[in-house]
């Protein structure tokens, strides 16, 4: 959804000197402050990438009672010969929180990246995280769905 969205940074003349999104991709954002902050934008230094494995892209929470947060984690597989460190991780809105692991991953370790869910009002969801970090593969867009909603208990 948000891919759809650019911002372009111009310069004094309305002369178009970068196009992107800096809030939902951590590259755009380093360009731009570069280039607002006068620094050189030639070469850049070449990132060590490693491969990675994400058996599961996607999860739904089904039905759930919408006062009640939900939680999933999804792994991410180091499986190449490099370290893995993830850089950044967005999301598509401030109702998903993630925790992921700041340190480094060994190769042949996995990442728990962890999604959680809190609704502030009954609907159903479709959610996006995005992943960031130094693999070829990277980013990957997690998805989360659900519907949270108010659950009656029969007595």
């Amino acid at each position: 959804m948000f891919d759809e969205f650019r911002t372009f940074l111009l310069d004094k003349n309305n002369k178009i000197l970068a196009i992107g999104n800096p809030i939902h991709n951590p590259k755009i954002k380093e360009l731009y402050q570069k280039i607002i902050q006068g620094q050189p934008i030639g070469e850049e230094k070449t990132t060590v990438q490693t491969q990675v494995a994400v058996p599961e892209t996607s999860f739904t929470f089904g039905d759930f009672d919408w006062q009640e947060p939900q939680t999933h984690s999804f792994e991410v597989k180091n499986v190449g010969h490099e370290l893995l460190v993830i850089q950044d991780v967005t999301t598509s809105c401030g109702c998903i929180t993630v925790d992921f692991p700041k340190e480094p991953v060994q190769p042949g370790g996995t990442a728990m990246v962890k999604v959680t869910y809190k609704a502030d009002q009954q609907e159903y969801f479709n959610k996006t995280v995005t992943i960031y970090g130094n693999a070829e593969q990277l980013p990957i867009q997690l998805h989360v769905s659900g519907n949270a909603r108010r659950l009656t208990i029969d007595n």
